[in-house]
């Protein structure tokens, strides 16, 4: 059995699609690249397909993760390239590495996010930024299944900082504008309860009172293991790539043992 990892997109209007809508139009992608799936079994079997903390709707994002089980050998590539041509524009399947290590999950341990705060001006949003950084706690609410819960949502923020429009990635948020805009740049660790971006703007409103007049737009840049030596958030198919190039680079010195 063959295991395939892809990283796919939610851009444009397609970040409003759940992940239950995402699921559906993947399952139908699979059957149209006749990609041959393993399938689960009992009574209703289904396709081996493992979802990886999958980003909430309405938000962007670039760096959504998932596992295939196929039950004869294909090209990662080709694979990628047929799925995607299958899918939706704006649910793009960019990548593609066979599995040769274990536990993609346990590599999405943070997420950096883009906020694109159109209507908020740079000196408000920085002004609410350094209170929320300078804040030990910083409580919000969210309704979940079981109520309303309060939580914390300082502890899980790596970094909170104000962007500089020219480096950012905010077209991808598609709401140009001739208004004030504020970009942030969040790098937030995956605990439980999760912290969302909408978390922390709850947070941005009760430390600063900083309130945008439209609702922000969200785009996940990436996520894998976070690094405490560099800050920053590594490529969790690396080790992927790696461990298929290992062979490669081992054979000239099987050779020249051979050749002795």
């Amino acid at each position: 059995m063959q295991r395939i990892r892809l990283r796919y997109t939610k851009r444009g209007r397609l970040r409003f699609t759940s992940h239950r809508d995402f699921q559906r139009a993947f399952e139908r992608a699979l059957r149209r690249a006749e990609v041959p799936m393993a399938y689960s079994a009992g009574f209703t079997p289904h396709p081996k397909v493992s979802y990886a903390n999958a980003a909430p709707t309405g938000t962007g994002s670039e760096a959504e993760y998932l596992e295939i089980a196929l039950t004869a050998l294909r090209d990662p590539e080709q694979l990628r390239a047929l799925l995607d041509e299958s899918m939706p524009a704006g649910l793009d399947i960019v990548e593609a590495v066979e599995a040769r290590t274990s536990g993609l999950a346990d590599r999405l341990t943070a997420s950096v996010w883009e906020l694109r705060l159109d209507g908020v001006s740079q000196e408000d949003a920085r002004r609410a930024v350094d209170a929320f950084n300078a804040a030990e706690t910083v409580e919000v609410q969210r309704l979940m299944k079981n109520g309303v819960r309060t939580f914390d949502a300082r502890s899980a923020v790596v970094s909170l900082e104000i962007r500089d429009l020219a480096e950012t990635q905010s077209s991808q948020a598609d709401r140009p504008t001739d208004q004030p805009c504020a970009i942030l740049r969040l790098v937030v660790r995956h605990v439980t309860p999760a912290v969302r971006p909408d978390d922390v703007l709850s947070g941005l409103r009760a430390v600063a009172d900083l309130a945008p007049p439209v609702p922000a737009a969200v785009t996940r840049l990436a996520q894998g293991l976070f690094d405490e030596e560099t800050g920053t958030v590594t490529d969790p198919l690396a080790p992927d790539r790696e461990a298929a190039e290992a062979p490669s680079t081992a054979e000239p010195t099987a050779a020249a043992t051979a050749s002795a």
